[in-house]
């Protein structure tokens, strides 16, 4: 019986000559579609070209070397009126990354909050996390933000009764007043903080092994740092109020804080219930060998279950992270100072390079999400479980 299954397994094998056919039709099929595209692009160019000449216009980039004659109202890094429209485009991408970063950050956690929620014994937890989600997930993402800028954050008192949070920040129509770090020895400590946190990887190693053996959290490398960061400290600079507004510390514009707000909520939505089918996911077995193991909720939720859930959240979270990055361009309805709000808008208008302005902000938006899509790949290629 082995010799004629053998046989048979044989006979259904392709010969040669038909895998070379097979082979060369599909390289043909892809060359002919690369000539397609080719020509595809050529058209594009040529279309251009010819529009461009028609109105007596050349494509080129020298316009970024030229002064803009504008302010930015929120920039992260030094910016004047002189600057040319290049040091634009690097204020404008900080703060786009700026807002894509606290909304990533904020989003997940929430949308883990509500996630876990959604799967609790406690009958109010869940149905507050469910009424959440359908609310958000099912109203416009610009209208929300918008909501949040209008309703919430218009409605805020003036500077002088703003609202008094915990650790001196003050929160008003203008915006959140923080207190601003003024670090000692300026020149010495980032040196310093580099050196430690190198002397310190071998260890962060050792007891990361330690904790895949043993199963106990050991995040020193974070915690020394975060350390060495508030040693650095020379003093805190709070804001105070000096006529009609304050001075010192550190501004969070409210358009800032209403583009983060609609943008992080409206992810942690489907994020939420990316976690609670990666978690349902799981097989209830593991959840019964960890309550065996004398393992309380909290323990087997984040040592047995999440772990493996994670595998399973890692490809549909990249989307969520590339949506949200690509949603910054809706600060421009609020007039955040992000890419599409200055360099689609203010910079078009005055220079009238379309073409290069919107081929740049196309381009940068590309390189961010190429970007992130390459880590979430080389993070989910990490922690996938490895065949032997």
């Amino acid at each position: 019986m082995a010799v004629a299954d053998t046989a048979v397994l044989i006979a259904r094998q392709p010969a040669p000559r038909q895998q070379r056919r097979g082979s060369f039709r599909a390289f043909a099929w892809q060359g002919l579609f690369l000539c397609a595209l080719a020509l595809f692009a050529w058209f594009i160019i040529a279309n251009a070209s010819d529009n461009l000449a028609a109105r007596n216009m050349n494509f080129g980039f020298a316009f970024l070397s030229q002064r803009t004659g504008f302010d930015i109202p929120f920039h992260i890094v030094p910016w004047s009126t002189a600057d040319s429209y290049g040091r634009a485009l690097w204020v404008c991408l900080l703060n786009t990354l700026l807002a894509a970063a606290i909304g990533i950050v904020l989003g997940s956690l929430l949308g883990f909050l509500l996630g876990v929620m959604r799967l609790s014994a406690n009958w109010l937890a869940r149905s507050l996390s469910l009424a959440i989600i359908e609310i958000v997930r099912n109203t416009p993402q610009l209208l929300q933000i918008i909501f949040w800028y209008v309703v919430m954050i218009q409605a805020l008192p003036p500077p002088r009764n703003g609202l008094a949070l915990p650790g001196g920040m003050i929160l008003s129509v203008r915006g959140l007043n923080m207190p601003s770090m003024e670090m000692g020895a300026a020149g010495l400590w980032p040196f310093l903080l580099l050196v430690a946190t190198l002397c310190l990887v071998p260890v962060f190693r050792g007891l990361r092994r330690r904790h895949r053996a043993f199963g106990w959290a050991a995040p020193l490398l974070p915690a020394l740092a975060l350390v060495l960061v508030l040693l650095s400290i020379d003093h805190l600079d709070y804001p105070t109020l000096r006529g009609f507004n304050y001075v010192g510390g550190v501004v969070v514009p409210p358009e800032l804080i209403a583009l983060v707000a609609g943008l992080s909520l409206y992810m942690s939505a489907f994020v939420a219930e990316i976690v609670r089918a990666s978690l349902q996911g799981i097989a209830r077995g593991q959840r019964e060998a960890a309550s065996s193991l004398g393992l309380s909720g909290a323990q087997a939720l984040f040592l047995v279950i999440l772990p493996q859930a994670l595998r399973v959240m890692i490809p549909q979270l990249t989307n969520q992270y590339l949506n949200l990055t690509k949603s910054t361009s809706l600060g421009a309805a609020i007039a955040y100072p992000e890419l599409v709000q200055i360099y689609a808008g203010t910079v078009l208008n005055q220079t009238g390079r379309a073409l290069e302005t919107m081929f740049l902000v196309m381009i940068i938006f590309l390189g961010i999400n190429l970007a992130i899509s390459g880590f979430m790949a080389w993070y989910n290629a990490h922690v996938a479980i490895m065949e032997r």
